[in-house]
């Protein structure tokens, strides 16, 4: 099960302890309550669910509306992980009083614990209104999806002046009261140092072995997702293969009359 005493002020205790944090994104009860019942320390709605569910090609288009349904679906079936939910593009940038507004909306109308956003410096002023008004906020650097446009799917701060720049962002993420940083797609070493130099934890994907916790998309970690295959990626699973072949068999099934049989049917 998880750990019903978990909380997010907890989090840096855990960072103390050395206890590494495990987190998966999460877009529906079911699924909630799963990774609820194997240990999953944290549950994240990401904004990837429009690329996960809808098919599209990057996270941009996900709504402030498609956010709260789906998070309000995985609080439905997580009852004791806390959730966190990713608040979506020019949902916060635009801003601090939209920002406030839109992510007390989160909060009040899907009972989670915290949203994400992305950003380092620059965000901070927005990250500590959000904290002084009791929005708990996990920070986001590194690749930011959302920005996709302006950096590329690559990896951030290979060289002295993002490096030092990523650098930055985490101290100010900390400073303005963050309770954890996902850091994507920075070398690991990098990511260590900044690990060592924070607080808060950091959660790592495709960032290395040492930070502080580590973060998959779901669908990606089970094997749904076959077509999806980055270096940083470990399969624990084949259930695109699974489903292609259950789905086969309840088609041949159904086509030559061997389903439903008299134990599946009434009299």
């Amino acid at each position: 099960m998880a750990d019903r005493h978990l909380t997010l002020p907890e989090l840096s205790a855990r960072k103390r302890e050395g206890r590494k944090l495990v987190m998966l994104t999460c877009y529906d009860a079911l699924f909630a309550r799963l990774l609820e019942s194997a240990g999953v320390d944290l549950l994240l709605v990401g904004d990837s669910l429009n690329q996960v569910l809808a098919g599209r090609e990057s996270t941009l288009s996900a709504t402030l509306d498609q956010m709260i349904y789906h998070a309000a679906s995985v609080r439905h079936g997580a009852d004791h992980t806390p959730v966190i939910v990713d608040l979506p593009f020019l949902s916060y940038q635009v801003s601090v009083e939209e920002a406030v507004r839109n992510a007390g909306r989160v909060l009040a109308e899907t009972d989670c614990h915290a949203v994400k956003l992305e950003g380092g410096v620059a965000m901070a002023p927005t990250i500590r209104a959000l904290v002084d008004r009791g929005i708990p906020v996990i920070g986001h650097l590194g690749f930011t999806p959302q920005s996709i446009n302006l950096l590329g799917p690559r990896v951030q701060g290979r060289d002295d002046v993002s490096a030092g720049r990523l650098r930055d962002d985490a101290v100010a993420l900390e400073a303005a009261g963050v309770c954890a940083v996902v850091l994507e797609l920075v070398p690991k070493a990098l990511a260590a140092e900044i690990t060592a130099m924070v607080q808060v934890p950091t959660i790592g994907i495709g960032a290395g072995n040492g930070c502080d916790g580590q973060v998959l998309v779901l669908h990606d970690m089970l094997g749904l997702n076959d077509r999806f295959s980055p270096r940083f990626l470990k399969r624990y699973g084949d259930l695109a293969g699974q489903v292609t072949q259950a789905v086969a068999h309840f088609a041949a099934d159904v086509r030559s009359g061997a389903y439903p049989d008299d134990a599946h049917s009434f009299e």
